[in-house]
């Protein structure tokens, strides 16, 4: 009986051990307003001048980052049009959208493109920003800010 009872721990001991690794790949992520914001699905655009476009969604939410290459390098948003942050929440019972957005001389922050693969087709990166409330809606702050932001291996599309 002592037998089967070492055994029987033995065995229990060696199945329960194992590790439940889950990747985030691709991800897109950051802290809004201090609190963890993550993107359910991101994806990519690299337009026939060059022009990329990241974007990320959750079920009502749309964060976009917009800029002129996909050149390694950092970008700083509010500096020029071509380098650009947009936020928009989209309220599920009126669909009424709350927008935050960036242009020239309007917001600031910066997009750095870490690595760009095209053999892969996947694009990585970090981004910090502060945008501002674009309608002056009342119902929000006058501005937003995403810190310690991540892409990290965004499948890109050509167009």
């Amino acid at each position: 009986m002592k037998k089967c009872f070492l055994f029987l721990t033995v065995l229990f001991a060696v199945f329960s051990c194992q590790e439940d690794v889950r990747f985030n790949n691709p991800a897109f992520q950051g802290m809004k307003d201090n609190v963890l914001w993550r993107a359910v699905q991101s994806r990519a655009t690299v337009y026939s001048g060059g022009a990329l476009v990241v974007e990320a969604f959750t079920a009502t939410e749309v964060v976009t980052l917009k800029n002129n290459t996909t050149a390694v390098g950092t970008y700083y948003i509010g500096t020029n049009a071509t380098t650009t942050a947009n936020y928009e929440y989209v309220n599920p019972s009126t669909k009424e959208s709350i927008i935050f957005s960036s242009g020239f001389n309007v917001g600031n922050g910066q997009i750095v493109i870490t690595k760009y693969d095209p053999v892969a087709m996947t694009i990585s990166g970090t981004f910090k920003f502060n945008l501002v409330n674009t309608f002056d809606n009342p119902l929000v702050g006058p501005t937003m800010n995403f810190q310690y932001g991540v892409f990290y291996k965004v499948p890109v599309s050509l167009k």
